[in-house]
């Protein structure tokens, strides 16, 4: 089932971003193909496991641009003809993308048993980070004349 935003295009503004959440969650909740896992690997870790049987690293494109992970495959043309009975494992092209938290980082990818690994990890800036600001106590004759010249 998909829904139709426009409406709500029509009366808001500036939640651009979170329709296009929306449509991205859409789209890929009807995409099977290639399979994945996305799991917390730590307080601010994640990792995400894609199954790419039959793929091999020169074959996968992983790009980062701005929130979006992309995830691309194609597979080199098979140059002998081989004559399959059965064909369980799909060789077909694929394009997958996540969208990624503010302050979400990638920090490898990784081949491992068929499986791609990608880790990744929330680092929030210095300046975006809570911190406690110090509270002075007032003297007690309250404020104080610093300087005074004779009129």
């Amino acid at each position: 089932m998909r829904y139709d935003w426009t409406p709500l295009w029509r009366s808001t503004i500036g939640f651009d971003r979170l329709f296009n959440v929306l449509d991205e969650v859409q789209r890929t909740s009807e995409e099977t193909y290639p399979p994945y896992n996305i799991e917390r690997t730590g307080e601010d870790r994640f990792q995400i496991s894609v199954a790419l049987a039959g793929f091999t690293p020169d074959e996968v494109a992983l790009t980062a641009e701005q929130n979006v992970l992309t995830l691309e495959g194609r597979k080199a043309a098979e140059t002998n003809e081989r004559q399959f009975l059965h064909r369980g494992i799909s060789a077909r092209s694929f394009k997958r993308q996540f969208t990624l938290a503010d302050h979400v980082e990638i920090k490898g990818a990784r081949f491992e048993n068929g499986l791609l690994i990608i880790d990744l990890m929330r680092e929030i800036p210095e300046a975006m980070k809570p911190r406690r600001i110090a509270i002075t106590e007032a003297g007690p004759s309250g404020p104080r004349q610093i300087a005074a010249k004779a009129a």
